[in-house]
């Protein structure tokens, strides 16, 4: 791998997990997006509200090739570069671009910088309308909607409690290593090794053999069955707004998280075989506490939690998926699975995987980047009409060095490194 260089704790692969990207940060990163655009300029190419779609992956207007690290969430996206500078973009309805940006329900078409500025951001998690990003000096800060205690800041008042700044969590610390940022409630892992959540309960997401929103918690707490070994977490993010199209269900989320011993775990709502037990009935199945897959293994590296479907890779390369099926597990059908299964196409080179809301994309060893699922928005950057594709595809422009791809329901973005990708064009 390109400029693979080591930290005082070891190869960063390892250390820090889901930040493969970090690996090679000094090769010149160009950042695409590309699906809905909309209303709410979530491409971010400065494209005005209501351009429609992009069927092909295009640039961001902040340019450079120097980008780091994307999270990209249904209502907006957060990046950072190699100056360590951290920018978002997209909805600003519930203040989750971290600024009075033009009036606080206004969205922003253009990659901006914070309003807590600075040039020390390491990584970054955009969640259902709340952003989360850790600097270098292991500080964790939260800002956007809180309503559900999703903020960690020892507030959960209904509207009162949005932040339009960054603030730090209410346990604060200088040892924060990973946060996901997922629909009402967040996950951290500390250096420590210790598992925090808290925010929105209603489905067990917190993992603290609690179940309901009574439950919910404004302050981080450790799961259930707590341990100093967790290595990597995901949180599920789902579009709370499908509850108008009849689709309601799809409200309940899940998280899921690697240990060190290579064991995964899942939790909260199972109402699509998202957990990969084995059961899947709503409402019935929830699990308030961590449990292991139905395959079970000590081989499992990353993992990540979409709406209602899960994806993971194991050590020997393999990727595997489950739960709720609009194309997006890639088995060649529109089956909801409640075990693990591998992609129609198999192979042992999957390198990354990020499970969006009815899709999934993912990169190979060899760099080249495949997206499945749900396509009414062109969110799989393939040029193509066809709504739902049910076996990995690569994008329109191909290419060989992709490094890190992150979407949502609406819309992708990716980092490749070095090389223009659209010059591996035929």
């Amino acid at each position: 791998m390109p400029n693979q260089f080591n930290s005082p704790e070891g190869d960063l692969e390892n250390y820090f997990v889901s930040e493969y990207w970090l690996i090679d940060q000094y090769v010149g990163d160009t950042l695409w997006g590309w699906g809905l655009n909309s209303t709410n300029g979530r491409v971010g190419n400065n494209s005005p509200t209501g351009s429609g779609s992009f069927s092909t992956p295009v640039t961001t207007s902040a340019g450079g090739s120097n980008w780091k690290q994307i999270s990209t969430a249904f209502s907006g996206s957060s990046a950072i570069k190699t100056d360590g500078t951290l920018w978002v973009w997209g909805s600003n309805g519930n203040t989750q671009l971290g600024g009075f940006v033009g009036g606080l329900t206004s969205s922003v078409c253009t990659p901006i910088t914070t309003f807590g500025g600075g040039t020390n951001w390491k990584q970054c998690s955009s969640g259902g309308y709340s952003t989360a990003a850790i600097k270098t000096d292991g500080t964790l800060w939260v800002w956007g909607a809180g309503s559900s205690g999703e903020l960690g800041n020892n507030v959960s008042t209904a509207g009162a409690s949005n932040r339009c700044t960054p603030v730090t969590t209410f346990v604060g610390g200088t040892n924060w290593k990973q946060v996901s940022c997922g629909t009402q409630f967040m996950a951290a892992i500390k250096t420590d090794g210790t598992l925090w959540t808290w925010g929105n309960n209603a489905h067990g997401t917190l993992g603290i053999n609690l179940l309901g929103v009574a439950t919910s918690r404004c302050t981080p707490v450790t799961t259930f069955i707590g341990g100093t070994n967790w290595k990597q977490v995901s949180c599920g993010v789902i579009n709370l707004s499908l509850q108008t199209l009849g689709v309601g269900i799809l409200t309940a989320t899940s998280a899921a998280a690697i240990k060190t011993d290579g064991t995964l775990w899942t939790w909260g709502s199972n109402s699509l075989g998202q957990l990969g037990i084995n059961l899947a009935t709503a409402g019935t199945n929830a699990r308030c506490t961590p449990v292991t897959t139905f395959i079970g293994g000590t081989n499992w590296k990353s993992v990540s939690s979409g709406g209602g479907a899960m994806a993971a890779i194991k050590t020997d390369g393999t990727l595997w998926i489950w739960g709720n099926n609009s194309g997006n597990l890639g088995d060649n059908t529109i089956l909801t699975r409640l075990t693990p299964v591998t992609t129609f196409i198999g192979g042992t080179n999957w390198k990354s995987v990020a499970s969006g809301i009815s899709r999934t994309s993912a990169i190979k060893t060899d760099g080249t980047l495949w997206v499945w699922g749900l396509n009414a928005n062109a969110q799989l950057g393939t040029l193509s009409n066809q709504s739902i594709v049910c076996t990995p595809v690569t994008t329109f422009i191909g290419g060989s060095n992709w490094k890190q791809v992150s979407g949502s329901l609406f819309t992708s973005h990716a980092i490749t490194s070095g090389t223009d990708p659209t010059s591996f064009v035929s």
